[in-house]
């Protein structure tokens, strides 16, 4: 066997404390290939770190604390050497596709398996991409259209931003039926005060200043459709 000529150094960047730690061990485990060289929990964090350390490869979930994380892929990626794999457990295929678009090389499901999870982060360090072909084909026809080239549709990138426990509380605002704050609280397993900075991050993403804007606004967009 070939010595590694470089050993791979990757940034964690995920907001659960025990999916770090699980990460960790697992790239750690696989030293001199690769190496965790920081973690961040937070997208200034993230930044922070990425501007500081210049990683290989960055792993990147996309909900931090309540953030979309696409909005910081163009800093991550400001140094011209990090490349990112989005390791994720959204499923809005608009928003993964969002996320490659602004720069990931690689997107990955939290269910994937500590192989391909490894896999993944070799790949796109040696130039590839890792997108499953059907993604690869909706970038790819996104990226040669001829009628609207580089353009994103403005309400796929307000929504993209939107995190799962958003989408699942304005599903819960939809078939509310104007119950209270009490009441749809109860309903997303969270407090009253939890809700409504939900909700005031939802008014924010979406431009929309209260429930019943929201309310037309999910039904027009089909926000209220469970996920798939």
């Amino acid at each position: 066997m070939q010595p590694v000529a470089h050993s791979i150094g990757v940034l964690l960047v995920d907001d659960h404390q025990t999916m770090l730690w699980g990460l960790s061990r697992l790239i750690d485990g696989e030293q001199p290939r690769m190496k965790v060289v920081g973690t961040a929990s937070c997208c200034d964090d993230a930044v922070a770190t990425s501007d500081s350390l210049a990683p290989d490869v960055i792993v990147l979930d996309l909900d931090l604390d309540g953030r979309c994380a696409i909005d910081i892929l163009p800093r991550l990626l400001s140094n011209e050497v990090s490349r990112v794999v989005v390791l994720t457990g959204e499923r809005e295929e608009r928003t993964l596709d969002l996320a490659v678009l602004r720069g990931a090389r690689g997107v990955m499901r939290k269910d994937a398996s500590a192989q391909q999870v490894l896999a993944a982060i070799e790949r796109v360090y040696n130039g590839e991409l890792c997108l499953d072909p059907q993604a690869m084909g909706r970038v790819f026809s996104e990226l040669t259209s001829l009628k609207k080239p580089a353009k994103v549709d403005p309400e796929a990138a307000r929504q993209a931003c939107l995190t799962q426990k958003e989408r699942e509380i304005i599903r819960i605002v939809v078939t509310g039926c104007g119950a209270s704050n009490k009441v749809l609280a109860a309903k997303a397993f969270v407090t009253e005060h939890t809700l409504r900075n939900h909700l005031t991050s939802i008014y924010q993403k979406l431009g929309v200043s209260n429930r019943l804007e929201l309310y037309i606004y999910a039904l027009k967009y089909r926000l209220d459709a469970a996920p798939h």
